[in-house]
């Protein structure tokens, strides 16, 4: 199996962040909309609690696929100016296959276990 050229697994991996944000944000609102139909007392409300829980854990996944996104921005970017797959630490090569895992990767995988 051919391997797919940086470009092509940015692009990939951003459509598929892309589309979990676009998921993200639709549930969000479909929380904030049934939460108006509901009481305002979390307090006191059993189900207020779930609301607020499940609206906060939703909102922290959008922010890391924002984040995400943004990193995917960047790798590109390193693309552009030919320090994709360099190492930010050591300035190594960053071995294809973490790179094909994690196409935003700004650091190897030995640097990675360092920061450990």
């Amino acid at each position: 199996m051919a391997r797919k050229t940086p470009e092509r697994l940015l692009a990939d991996h951003r459509t598929e962040v892309q589309h979990r944000i676009e998921s993200l944000q639709r549930h969000l609102a479909s929380i904030v909309e049934s939460a108006t139909w509901t009481t305002n007392d979390d307090e006191h409300d059993p189900e207020g609690v779930t609301i607020a829980y499940e609206r906060a854990q939703t909102q922290g996944l959008l922010a890391d696929a924002k984040a995400e996104l943004d990193a995917l921005d960047q790798a590109a970017q390193r693309i552009e100016t030919g320090t994709y797959g360099q190492c930010q630490r050591c300035g190594k090569r960053i071995s294809k296959e973490r790179l094909e895992a994690l196409p935003a990767a700004t650091v190897c995988i030995r640097c990675a276990s360092a920061r450990r």
